[in-house]
């Protein structure tokens, strides 16, 4: 899976750099450098998506081990930082939360709950703002347009059972299915498992229970989210001279997180969101070259925003093996041997002692 990620990206590089080449590369850095530092502005306000996406996460723990609100953004921040600069197919970042969440004292099954539960809601609700913006292609249609909001329109309906069947077979506990199957084949081995895996698909039911959770989750957290990160499409373009509405802005944003969550595969969508941006752009009127400029912005926020993420994981990661490397040494030093002690003896009795046997 390393190679494949690492060869997409390398695959993704080249068509990106081919897209800029096609459309004239002058253009385009003409762009960026007239934008200038509201680039800048508008990679720094993806910090208030990443707060409604910790607010949301954060109501899927239960308990008194739930961490604070800094946490879960701190959380929220290292998983986008790893999921798009690493070729880790889209789960290494939840590999990570699940890491930090279990050294921040939460239980294993409610942290592994959390993070399908958030999840499975992101999906459900990435599937409905793409079907809101392929309605915007089809409500504002002309003939190119209209070619590809019928091709979205197709994508959406091949992958709608898959992320309903997805979002679904939690219900039928799936990690307790899979865990007792792999006990039979190991002869009882694994009996500690089923029983953790039990707990994992409980706490999933009792997350899906609380339907008052889920329903902000899902109506108002992910809604905000993905109005807050269509503030920054609008805000570059802004910069960048071109007047859109904020409409406009979240039905790019919608379809572009579509696109890039279809091609999970190519580390931070390269060459695949370069070309969302031409198609969808196009589709609302904008050049191909002020297209590449906005998929440029959105790469000055990713290595403002992951690469020091990237690098405060890192960290987090060092200090936690410190101290474990300083106890493993404390505990490795030898022993000194102790000297018995000689029993002490009153000054009385030895002066009796050496008289007698002086005589």
């Amino acid at each position: 899976m390393k190679h494949l990620g690492r060869s997409a990206a390398l695959v993704g590089l080249l068509m990106s750099l081919w897209l800029v080449w096609r459309e004239n590369p002058g253009a385009v850095l003409g762009a960026l450098r007239a934008a200038g530092a509201g680039l800048v502005l508008a990679a720094l306000a993806h910090v208030l998506p990443m707060i409604a996406n910790a607010c949301d996460w954060r109501s899927l723990i239960r308990g008194a081990s739930r961490p604070s609100l800094g946490r879960m953004l701190h959380l929220v921040w290292v998983r986008e930082s790893v999921n798009c600069m690493l070729p880790v197919a889209r789960i290494g970042g939840e590999v990570v939360s699940f890491r930090m969440l279990r050294r921040w004292g939460v239980r294993p099954s409610a942290a592994v709950g959390s993070i399908i539960v958030d999840m499975q809601l992101t999906v459900i609700s990435q599937l409905m703002f793409t079907m809101v913006g392929i309605g915007f292609l089809f409500a504002h249609a002309h003939s190119d347009t209209l070619r590809l909001a019928s091709q979205l329109a197709w994508g959406v309906v091949v992958l709608t059972p898959l992320f309903v069947l997805f979002a679904l077979v939690q219900h039928a506990s799936p990690f307790e299915r899979i865990s007792r199957v792999l006990d039979r084949m190991t002869s009882g081995k694994l009996a500690a498992l089923v029983g953790q895996s039990a707990r994992i698909d409980q706490t999933i039911k009792l997350i899906w229970r609380r339907r008052g959770v889920v329903l902000r989750y899902l109506f108002f957290w992910q809604p905000l989210q993905c109005l807050l990160t269509s503030l920054e499409i609008w805000l570059a373009l802004v910069f960048l001279g071109v007047r859109i509405t904020l409409v406009e802005a979240v039905v790019i944003e919608s379809l572009i997180q579509a696109i890039s969550s279809a091609a999970f595969f190519v580390p931070g969508g390269l060459g695949v969101q370069e070309g969302g941006f031409i198609l969808i752009g196009g589709a609302l009127g904008l050049e191909p070259s002020l297209c590449l400029a906005l998929a440029g912005a959105r790469r000055i926020r990713d290595l403002l925003m992951f690469v020091p993420g990237l690098i405060a994981w890192q960290f987090a990661e060092s200090s936690k093996r410190a101290p474990e490397g300083a106890s493993e040494q404390v505990e490795r030093m030898p022993t000194v041997p102790t000297v018995p002690s000689v029993p002490s003896v009153p000054l009385a009795e030895r002066q009796v002692a050496g008289e007698a046997s002086r005589r």
